[in-house]
């Protein structure tokens, strides 16, 4: 787009998966389709709020692939999409190795402080 000799560019910009997850409405939405495909009208049925509602936090969940939409007959169903889940735990489990490392370390020097008798003057 041009506006007055100026070059205006738009960027479609992806939704993050870790702010979709973030919002404990969408957790429990992904927790639900789990354990199998809904509609969002069952989806709905399991929240204190709007069929709208849902219906943005699931337009959320579907942009970031995290569930998938299946049309059968007039009703939509939709389902958890376990490979987008496998990429954010391959994400977290580089970061689980470090933190269960360094307790491992910190479990080592309590050890040795528990071993090592008070000096006492």
């Amino acid at each position: 787009m041009q506006l007055n000799g100026c070059i205006i560019l738009f960027a479609v910009m992806k939704r993050d998966v870790f702010q979709a997850i973030a919002d404990p409405t969408r957790r429990a939405i992904i927790a639900l389709v789990a354990i199998q495909a809904m509609t969002p009208n069952a989806i709905a049925e399991h929240f204190d709020t709007s069929r709208q509602a849902v219906s943005k936090h699931l337009r959320i969940l579907t942009e970031c692939e995290l569930v998938s939409q299946e049309q059968k007959g007039r009703e939509i169903y939709y389902r958890l999409e376990i490979e987008k889940m496998k990429e954010i735990d391959g994400w977290l489990e580089q970061y689980r190795k470090i933190w269960e490392s360094r307790y491992e370390q910190l479990g080592e020097v309590l050890k040795i402080m528990k071993m090592q008798k008070p000096v006492r003057q």
